[in-house]
């Protein structure tokens, strides 16, 4: 086999081929499927609880669902799958090793905290432009109560949540990657750092996360050689509107006006004043879903031609809030091409 990749810069990879997106699912919950993108989501369910004992199980089952709907779409069967890569929020991924146990795959285990999806699309595209797997799939879910159950207060309780606050979205996306048979390419990726500007409060994720969006999105343009006119769109995960607006200004102060070409999924996916939302979306699932109902279909129909997606993750525990710790933050970017772009190109990514 020849060079399948080459390493780019500080921190990216252009790959030869580009793995495909063959198979995508999008499995959310009742007000996920009241909001914006209803009408774009695979399934909503309209029990939170999907008909389980407790909201963990719950989650599990989102995943099942999306996995078995991904699969479908994809047109080939599990045991054509090699590896699975999937995350979740909830504490030792209990979500992900329970909703995934049917699927009977060897599996990587990953926590990103709200931007997992990227990191498992990051190894995914790579474990399959290397040659090690035919087909692989990458997923990422979480759920409204199980994550507040967890990471703030119980429902119960009440408490009255800050206008920086974002919504954790109760869904799974699942994406199946393979060398060939799709409309959607990964043609680069751009895998983040940590970044802890010493912020500590845990209700403004935003705020901790958008530093940094900028750093992975200043990276990809200096390891790609591009800017933002090399895209379409600009897509962050869940900062929601009060991090949109930091992340605009780091951009700005760095010579980079990317205002007219950014989006976030945590803006998109809820109508934040008809919902109660306050800044938006966030949650492993909310970037997931977003990709698989309203991002691939742009591309694939050719009105998108180049994104960058940038799944955004606050990397904080209950553990770590309690003892006062600051929340630091990541963002991994994946370039996502519609397959004739590199023909179009004369054969140039």
């Amino acid at each position: 086999m020849g060079k399948k990749e080459v390493q780019t810069g500080k921190a990216s990879i252009q790959f030869a081929e580009g793995p495909q997106i063959i198979g995508s699912a999008s499995v959310v919950g009742k007000k996920e499927g009241e909001g914006p993108l209803a009408e774009r989501f695979d399934v909503i369910e309209p029990d939170p609880m999907v008909g389980c004992d407790n909201w963990e199980e719950a989650e599990s089952a989102l995943q099942k669902e999306a996995a078995d709907l991904a699969i479908e779409k994809a047109g080939i069967v599990r045991s054509e799958l090699r590896y699975l890569f999937a995350g979740d929020l909830l504490g030792q991924l209990i979500a992900t090793s329970f909703g995934t146990v049917d699927l009977e795959l060897p599996i990587f285990g990953l926590y990103g905290a709200c931007s997992t999806i990227g990191e498992a699309l990051c190894l995914g595209a790579m474990t399959v432009e290397a040659g090690y797997a035919e087909y692989v799939m990458s997923m990422a879910s979480s759920h409204f109560a199980s994550a507040e159950k967890q990471f703030r207060f119980p429902l119960e309780y009440g408490n009255q949540r800050p206008l920086s606050t974002t919504w954790t979205v109760t869904g799974c996306g699942s994406f199946v990657l393979g060398r060939k048979g799709g409309s959607v390419r990964i043609s680069g990726i751009t895998p983040g750092k940590i970044v802890d500007m010493g912020l500590r409060d845990s209700m403004n994720m935003g705020a901790c996360m958008a530093p940094a969006a900028s750093d992975t999105i200043l990276r990809n343009f200096e390891d790609f050689g591009r800017g933002p006119e090399d895209y379409d769109r600009i897509i962050t995960g869940d900062l929601g509107k009060v991090g949109q607006k930091i992340l605009l200004d780091f951009m700005k102060s760095s010579g980079y006006d990317i205002s007219g070409r950014h989006m976030d999924c945590g803006i998109e996916i809820f109508d934040s004043e008809s919902q109660d939302t306050h800044s938006g979306g966030s949650g492993c699932g909310c970037s997931a879903v977003v990709l698989a109902s309203f991002i691939l279909p742009k591309l694939e129909s050719g009105e998108w031609r180049r994104v960058l997606f940038l799944p955004t993750g606050a990397l904080l525990s209950s553990t770590s809030y309690n003892e006062g710790r600051s929340v630091p933050g990541i963002a991994h970017g994946v370039v996502l091409e519609s397959v004739d772009v590199r023909a179009a190109s004369g054969g140039r990514l």
